[in-house]
């Protein structure tokens, strides 16, 4: 099997593994500890392996293309989170379901955001520049968002000691190690097989990650709570991710840009963070436990959005 295809039937393999750990959580309740302490290493290494495959070093060449880095940047930091304002009258009045739709949708992806761009003819390498942008700025709005959207009263359910060893522990030191590995690698041309290889990792780790969620989750109070509101909660992400399509098509067609570039700007709104964002909505007390599940149902919907969408753009450019 292929790379290629691995990433193409990767929403198969998530659907596969999610429905697996529920059935082995619900069979063995007793393991679930286990296998969240499991969780927590596995997430760690899903997101050094996937920020490997951001190019972190090349950060000054991604600035040189302003016009299209200002397009990315107002998209999913003002237009985005104007979109989501307005959908959030939406959501289910529950604390733990709004923040985890808050979490998920205000940060843009930053990783098969690339992999979609390509198969869809987008503009690969500008997708690939602007990424590090994006990742670094998403880390420092999203507590600003988060207490704009949610007021003071976050700080009554948040740990700061304990949401900041998670940042640092699960999300900032594998940053921190792929920048070294990338900067490693560049030194010598012979070792960009290693990243090349570690480009594999991201769809079977994520795979295990949601084996391991969905293992340590079934027999939670506060997932059999979100089950009733599931319905309305997709509805919220599918009108989302239409909006954001629709966003980035308007913003091409308002900047003249060409298509490639155009549709780097669709899959930019309309791809999130799902699993960057994941550790910060599983270090929330047990009561909050739905956000997590929130955000993975997210993953579920965005990815059948984007197999529907790359099935358009396909038609369209052959038509």
């Amino acid at each position: 099997m292929t790379r290629d295809t691995l990433e193409r039937r990767q929403v198969w393999v998530y659907v596969a593994a999610l429905a697996a750990g529920v059935a082995v959580g619900t069979g063995v309740p007793q393991a679930a500890s286990l296998f969240e302490a499991l969780l927590w290493p596995c997430l760690a290494l899903l997101l050094f392996a996937t920020f490997t495959q951001v190019p972190l070093v090349a950060l000054p060449a991604a600035l040189r293309d302003g016009r299209f880095v200002a397009a990315v940047m107002i998209g999913n930091f003002i237009a985005v989170p104007l979109l989501v304002a307005a959908l959030l009258v939406l959501v289910p009045d529950d604390p733990a379901v709004r923040l985890g739709v808050l979490l998920v949708l205000l940060v843009p992806c930053t990783d098969w955001f690339i992999t979609f761009t390509h198969q869809a003819g987008g503009d690969t390498g500008r997708a690939i520049a602007v990424t590090p942008v994006v990742l670094i700025a998403q880390m420092a709005v999203l507590p600003l968002y988060l207490w704009a959207f949610m007021g003071d009263g976050l700080g009554d359910v948040v740990s700061a000691s304990r949401m900041t060893t998670v940042f640092l522990l699960v999300i900032a030191a594998p940053l921190v190690a792929a920048y070294a590995t990338e900067r490693w690698v560049a030194r010598d041309a012979g070792r960009k097989t290693l990243i090349r290889r570690l480009g594999w990792w991201p769809v079977p780790l994520l795979a295990l990650v949601l084996f391991f969620l969905g293992a340590s989750q079934a027999e939670a109070v506060a997932v059999a709570r979100a089950i009733p509101l599931a319905g309305d909660v997709a509805a919220v992400f599918l009108l989302f991710f239409v909006g954001a399509v629709l966003l980035g098509f308007g913003a091409g067609r308002l900047l003249r840009l060409p298509a490639a570039q155009a549709r780097t700007l669709m899959f930019s709104f309309a791809t999130r963070n799902s699993f960057v964002v994941l550790p910060l909505a599983l270090a929330l007390p047990p009561e909050w436990g739905a956000a997590a599940m929130v955000i993975v149902l997210q993953s579920v919907v965005e990815l059948f959005g984007v197999l529907v969408l790359l099935w358009l753009l396909a038609r369209h450019r052959t038509g």
